[in-house]
Formats: structure tokens, C-alpha cells, sequence
């Protein structure tokens, strides 16, 4: 699994969110819930501060680790998160050091067995925020993902 250490300033995303937990294919459940809400609802267009045209998927509030409950956001990158649409929830995503993942193979099979990869791995994980970015100006089938998990 190819991977890079990258330091990121702290910056804002606004979109919808779920409680979940990595458990009985729950999380899969969930986050597949949220794409469909957010697309179908056209969401990103009802955000005025973007900044870029990714989508992230953030992974923020864990009860402990990763086999705990914790909040999956799926929404955009933005300047502020003091005025959101109404059912839109805002996180500041701490600036500090994060493991970037880059991964390969067939969207979005890649991204889950990146995720697989991570939870077996013995990375000193912060579990602050960790968060996927889909680029998907060639379309949802050929989404460029980057995985970021936030270390010490």
C-alpha cells in the first residue's frame, strides 16, 4: 500500500452526517445513505463557500477508536461554517500531521479495502478527524480518492 506523511493547516467542512459504528456492514450502510441523500438532494449546490470541487467524506468524533461509534460527514470543503443551510452540520478539521493513502485499483472497492488496510494497521492514529477527498471531475466511476488519516 503506497502512503506519504503530508502536514495540513485547519480548515472547515459543511455537509450532512451520521452516526455509525464499523460493525455487521453498518458503516456501509450508512455512508451509502449519505451519498445518496447528498446527490439526489444536489447538497453542494446549496453550499455558498466553497472552496474547490471535491467531495469529503470526514470520520470525526469517535467514542474511542475505530471499532466505536463516531460521525461520518459527507460534504465540501468551505471558508466558513457560521451560516449553513438548514440540516447541514460544520467541522473544523484540526490542522496537524496526517498519513495520505492514494488508492488504487477499481472506485470504489479501492477505497474500502484502503480503509481495511488502515484498521489492521499499526498506525499511532489520533482519531481526531481522518477524511477521504473524491475528485470526481471524470465522473463518479473514475473518482480520484485520497485518504487522509490523522497521526501523532
Amino acid at each position: 500500500m503506497n502512503y506519504d506523511t503530508t502536514n495540513l493547516p485547519m480548515f472547515y467542512v459543511a455537509g450532512i452526517s451520521i452516526r455509525t459504528i464499523n460493525k455487521d456492514g453498518q458503516v456501509g450502510q450508512d455512508i451509502s445513505a449519505l451519498w445518496q441523500q447528498f446527490n439526489q438532494g444536489k447538497l453542494a449546490d446549496k453550499l455558498e463557500d466553497k472552496e474547490g470541487s471535491e467531495l469529503y467524506c470526514v470520520y470525526t468524533d469517535y467514542e474511542s477508536d475505530h471499532n466505536d461509534y463516531y460521525t461520518a460527514i459527507l460534504g465540501c470543503k468551505v471558508t466558513s461554517i457560521e451560516y449553513l443551510p438548514e440540516g447541514f452540520v460544520g467541522k473544523a478539521i484540526p490542522g496537524q500531521k496526517y498519513v495520505l493513502f492514494t488508492p488504487e485499483g477499481e472506485f470504489p472497492t479501492n477505497v474500502g479495502e484502503t480503509w481495511q488496510y488502515i484498521w489492521q494497521s499499526d498506525l499511532q492514529r489520533l482519531y481526531t478527524a481522518d477524511f477521504d477527498v473524491y475528485d470526481l471531475s471524470n465522473g463518479f466511476d473514475k473518482a480520484n480518492v485520497k485518504v487522509y488519516v490523522a497521526i501523532d
